[in-house]
């Protein structure tokens, strides 16, 4: 049963829950492949990552990062045996890039174990995103990207959001039409397993431009306006 993890960004480790949540998921721990945010740099190497997966005791067998120095055959063997495949946070935009251009998005819709992203892994498990220089990008105009479309919603990840709410909103708001959009700050995750959907921390629901925050907990995919794939 493949389980899905949108994460934020956390400064220390998991909070308890979520860590438990997480360790009782991964029944399998062969191989852990991470998937770099910006794969021409071998300094992005998924430490901190590793670091929240370590303290919660969730240890691999093996341990590979797929970035350019690794054949896009090779990449995409790697992912289809992975026991979890973890989108690493970082540049955005960069690891969109490298996912269409190495034609990863099947081998990664096809893994039967664990798929998580952080902060910009989550995003880029998206249907679509919004990238635009008021969300913190460095360019001059608006574009929406496709994503992995692992799940029929959209993300908005590790956003200043209790400063930033009309900003989010503004932004937003034609993709919130089309759209549910998750948005969440440092500390926050969303589990999906099945039609159902566990939020962890703050997280809000951006539908039809109608902004609600939601419980935390397990909830049924009947509580939210458009169907879990």
């Amino acid at each position: 049963m493949v389980t899905y993890y949108y994460l934020g960004w956390f400064n220390n480790f998991f909070p308890n829950n979520l860590a438990h949540a997480l360790s009782r998921d991964t029944t399998t721990r062969h191989s852990l492949v991470m998937i770099s945010s910006n794969p021409a740099s071998t300094s992005v190497n998924g430490f901190t990552e590793l670091s929240w997966l370590e303290d919660a005791g969730i240890i691999f067998d093996e341990y590979h990062l797929i970035n350019y120095e690794v054949g896009q055959k090779e990449a995409k063997r790697r992912i289809s045996e992975a026991s979890m495949i973890f989108l690493l946070g970082g540049d955005t935009v960069k690891q969109n890039m490298f996912l269409y251009e190495y034609d990863l998005l099947e081998s990664i819709q096809s893994n039967g174990g664990i798929v998580i992203g952080a902060s910009a892994g989550a995003i880029n498990m998206s249907s679509k995103w919004v990238c635009s220089p008021n969300l913190g990008y460095s360019t001059s105009a608006t574009t929406i990207y496709n994503g992995l479309a692992l799940h029929d919603f959209s993300v908005l990840s590790h956003f200043d959001l209790e400063h930033n709410m009309g900003v989010v909103k503004q932004e937003l708001a034609l993709l919130s039409e089309e759209l549910p959009v998750y948005a969440s700050n440092k500390d926050c995750a969303i589990r999906v397993q099945e039609k159902r959907i566990e939020i962890f921390g703050d997280v809000y629901l951006y539908s039809q431009r109608n902004m609600t925050k939601l419980t935390e907990g397990v909830h049924s995919v009947t509580d939210y306006p458009s169907p879990l794939q």
